[in-house]
């Protein structure tokens, strides 16, 4: 008991520190105090700098002392870093391409000449007859969508032309949408399957085929995260099942640009992989012919 006391009167003992000048010793200031109030004062103090740092090393500072702030920051510069070298191989490929053409041409190679006629001849386009009972109520919103824009003289993007799709279409260049894809399940409109379904690495990302303005970027049960790009020519670029969608409508998006990040979103999936369809003048046309996947 008597400790009990001792060790109480500790506590509440009064002492008053006095602040006084060096020269002339007169009294500035004095402080009052005890050991107990030190002691709230030093707990409180180191509750509060604790949490402060708990808070900022999880929320702001995360990504400077965080190990997986840290590879988040640098997993998407590796995909961003990515991205830029395939378009600049599938520029360079392209640029190749047209000079060896203009070099073909230039020299009078008839043979060079009669394969692009003929290749030409091949890849004409038919309007594919579709029945619209079997189309996909998004496709319906799409098809909507493009008539709307069709209606509309002054969008800057869509341009009504009086050339044949086959002459509208003949030399537009399309950028893959997926490095390193491989096509499971291909274009079939007799099966109302109006487009490619396309597999890849997990987490790849999905980029534009063209120049265009997003005119759709929602969710539905049926494709999950779906995305639709109007281009030049009445062309209509659609990317179903996505992750993520990294554009949002009325976006202009330039040709080989990120828009989303491959999933398996949707009812209608049985597994990750990206169903890509070009559709034009409200027709759905195979995406083999202008894509080299």
């Amino acid at each position: 008991m008597k400790a009990k006391k001792t060790f109480s009167d500790w506590l509440s003992n009064r002492y008053i520190l006095v602040v006084r000048n060096e020269e002339n010793f007169a009294e500035k200031t004095s402080f009052s105090f005890t050991y107990a109030k030190i002691i709230v004062f030093i707990t409180t103090t180191s509750i509060f700098l604790f949490s402060l740092c708990f808070y900022l090393s999880s929320t702001i500072l995360a990504k400077w002392f965080h190990p997986a702030g840290r590879e988040m920051v640098i997993n998407k510069q590796i995909i961003e870093l990515t991205a830029q070298v395939d378009s600049l191989e599938e520029q360079i490929a392209y640029r190749d391409k047209a000079l060896l053409g203009i070099s073909q041409v230039i020299q009078g190679n008839d043979k060079f000449l009669g394969a692009q006629n003929s290749r030409t001849d091949t890849t004409a386009i038919k309007q594919t007859e579709v029945n619209t009972d079997t189309i996909a109520p998004v496709d319906i919103e799409i098809r909507k969508e493009m008539e709307s824009q069709e209606s509309m003289p002054s969008n800057p993007v869509v341009r009504n032309v009086s050339h044949t799709p086959s002459d509208e279409l003949q030399n537009i260049f399309l950028f893959n949408p997926l490095t390193g894809g491989i096509i499971t399940d291909r274009f079939d409109a007799k099966k109302a399957h109006y487009g490619v379904d396309i597999v890849a690495k997990k987490d790849e990302p999905v980029k534009a085929v063209a120049d265009g303005t997003v005119i759709m970027a929602s969710w539905t049960s049926d494709t999950g995260h779906i995305m639709a790009v109007q281009h030049h020519g009445n062309l209509i670029s659609v990317y179903k099942h996505n992750s993520v969608l990294l554009k949002k409508t009325g976006n202009f998006v330039r040709a080989g640009e990120i828009i989303s990040v491959i999933g398996n979103s949707g009812e209608l999936t049985s597994g990750p992989h990206l169903h890509f369809e070009l559709w034009h003048n409200s027709n759905p046309i195979n995406p083999e012919i202008f894509v080299s996947f």
